[in-house]
């Protein structure tokens, strides 16, 4: 019989935590590792338009509380991630790109090409907030497959006054507060990963 990849089983066996160790400290290098992980994930063009905050300290956990309608597991938590999504600016994409041209893989006029077609698709205000939305999202859940793969467990939240996650943290302007994602030792008294619907209702082969 063949041994399940590691991966598929983390997968399977991920949960979103509702309770949390409230003595459980993760080190200011563990927090770090776990981001550095989640900016693995992939976003339009090399874009990287993200920005994590990591909530850890008990004033900074009761601020976040109290616009998070007041969820325990925000100070519970060893640390509570503010994963934002920054609007995009393509003309950002020459620096993000650089490296990859300098190291030759990339021609530096498919370079180019690449800042012209995201000046073209990111013309819009709505599709600057889209990829946003999409770059937060696939880092969030990236983080979460982090911490699982690290012994942790974690919690996707969108119970949050976005607003007051933006004014309680001077978030800027161009900085869009998209989840918050609990990260720390789970406690007794979390369910297992609930059930999914059946393929037959999500799935379609064309």
């Amino acid at each position: 019989m063949t041994t399940p990849h590691p991966t598929l089983t983390l997968i399977e066996q991920r949960i979103s935590a509702n309770r949390f160790d409230a003595s459980h400290r993760l080190a200011d290098a563990e927090i770090e590792r776990l981001v550095e992980l989640a900016t693995r994930a992939p976003t339009a063009y090399n874009l990287q338009n993200w920005r994590f905050i990591a909530v850890r300290t008990p004033a900074a956990k009761a601020r976040l509380r109290a616009v998070a309608q007041d969820q325990a597991k925000v100070e519970e938590a060893a640390v509570c991630f503010i994963v934002c999504g920054v609007l995009a600016d393509p003309q950002s994409l020459a620096e993000r790109l650089q490296p990859f041209v300098g190291a030759g893989f990339m021609p530096a006029g498919m370079a180019q090409g690449w800042l012209q077609a995201a000046s073209q698709q990111y013309a819009s205000a709505q599709a600057v907030r889209d990829e946003a939305l999409r770059s937060a999202s696939l880092a969030s859940m990236t983080l979460m497959h982090a911490a699982q793969a690290l012994g942790l467990a974690s919690c996707a939240m969108t119970g949050f006054d976005a607003e007051g996650v933006a004014s309680t943290f001077g978030l800027a302007p161009e900085e869009v507060p998209v989840m918050l994602v609990t990260v720390g030792r789970a406690a007794a008294g979390n369910w297992p990963q609930k059930p999914r619907r059946p393929l037959a209702q999500v799935l379609e082969l064309a």
